[in-house]
């Protein structure tokens, strides 16, 4: 078994019309766009100051002192149970649980965790509860330091992302206990690091995982106001409103997409031709490959972010006013590619976790076509909600006169993306 194999094969294999795909998939967008033009003239998303309280015995019970603790000891526990089997369990990923657990458990599980509870690896960051352990030790403040630099926003998060899918991605042997200790080495003493020179809020801002599940958690109907941090109930599209617009927030989406879009390219035939037959090394070529594929989903959305300010006369900062419009998006891209990856292989390692030898991953849950249909329903609802997204934006900040035509290169920029997501899943 390759943890990696993701998908349930080459992309020919799925029994679904090309022609059918695409064309439903525009007339969703262009009717979406069109009935929000004609109806949608005025912004209605409040972000933050939106929801409805959650039973006050349901807020006592996530504000409790022991729940905390406990997330947090669940999660120290469960990476010192993957570090242990890295070091000490047979280096063979259908026999050690720890591979399957980081590439899968981990990454993948945090796609369904965040959308249903928020941003829950907040909670359960063994770094973070390292971290609050041995500020306790000193008798130190956890969230005493330097303040981070503004400018600094969510950068390290956007180099920490791509450097943990290059791993998955591109490294020669990314299932091997050598290359995720060496990995996990390195991210730990970088994080406990930066935390200890600028206290608890690094991971806020820094720590790739927590900032992942804090993006998708923003499509969560789970939220918690800042205001009076009451946990509420609200519609996803008022938590990706109030998605912060701090540097890197770009970047950080680019390398969500372009990951997972680099991910569906290699496995295609040609592409795994030219890595083999590369002059340059396999390592090499792949790595520009998967740098290649961030980078044309940052220019694409980088022109377009230009077209938008010429056409609006007064956005200046439109690359970051618009970027929560691409979280649904990646989120699209997340499910149609790592469904039945989760669905079979989570259970798998779970299974050889609990001691079992050579476990057989249980029968997919959806057919060839069923799974086909979803993965052509997330790309497109994907898509959809990020056109009401950027329309709801748009309305808000340009004149009335210009709020459709501002969204006009949006439009344009999602259906290319659209392309692009369903040409990699039946091309």
């Amino acid at each position: 078994m390759n943890v990696l194999a993701h998908g349930i094969g080459a992309q020919h294999d799925l029994p679904l019309s090309p022609f059918y795909a695409f064309a439903g998939a525009f007339t969703a967008l262009f009717v979406s766009f069109l009935a929000l033009g004609l109806l949608w003239s005025a912004s209605r998303f409040r972000g933050d100051r939106a929801g409805r309280p959650v039973p006050s015995a349901v807020q006592r019970l996530a504000d409790a002192r022991a729940t905390r603790v406990a997330a947090g000891a669940l999660g120290l526990a469960a990476a010192l149970y993957v570090t242990l089997q890295l070091l000490l369990g047979p280096d063979d990923p259908d026999r050690n649980p720890g591979p399957g657990a980081v590439y899968v458990l981990l990454w993948v599980g945090l796609v369904p965790a965040s959308l249903l509870l928020g941003p829950v690896w907040r909670l359960l960051n063994p770094l973070r509860t390292v971290h609050l352990l041995v500020c306790r030790a000193l008798g130190r403040d956890p969230a005493a330091g330097r303040p981070l630099p503004v400018r600094l926003g969510l950068w390290p998060a956007a180099a920490g992302l791509l450097a943990f899918t290059w791993l998955e991605l591109v490294a020669p042997d990314p299932a091997s206990a050598t290359a995720l200790l060496l990995f996990l080495a390195l991210y730990t003493a970088l994080h406990l690091a930066g935390a200890a020179r600028h206290g608890a809020g690094w991971f806020d801002r820094a720590d790739a995982f927590e900032v992942y599940s804090g993006l998708l958690a923003r499509l969560s109907p789970l939220g918690r106001r800042p205001a009076d941090r009451r946990l509420v109930l609200r519609s996803p599209f008022n938590g990706l409103d109030a998605t912060p617009q701090l540097p890197g927030l770009v970047a950080t989406v680019c390398v969500m997409l372009g990951s997972t879009a680099y991910d569906g390219f290699s496995d295609s035939p040609s592409w795994i031709t030219t890595v083999q037959t590369s002059p340059l090394g396999r390592t090499t070529a792949a790595t520009l490959g998967l740098l290649g594929a961030v980078a044309l989903v940052a220019a694409l959305y980088a022109v377009c972010a230009g077209a938008v300010r010429l056409i609006s006369g007064q956005l200046r900062h439109p690359l970051t006013a618009f970027a929560h419009s691409l979280v649904p998006i990646a989120l699209g891209y997340l499910i149609a590619h790592y469904f039945t990856l989760f669905v079979t292989e989570g259970p798998r390692t779970v299974m050889v976790a609990l001691g079992t030898d050579n476990p057989v991953p249980p029968e997919p849950l959806l057919g060839p076509g069923g799974v086909a249909t979803l993965q052509v329903a997330a790309i497109v609802l994907g898509h959809v909600l990020g056109v009401v997204a950027a329309h709801d934006r748009s309305v808000r900040l340009f004149p009335p006169g210009r709020a459709v035509a501002g969204q006009l290169p949006l439009l344009v920029l999602m259906i290319t993306y659209t392309i692009g997501g369903l040409s990699l899943l039946i091309a």
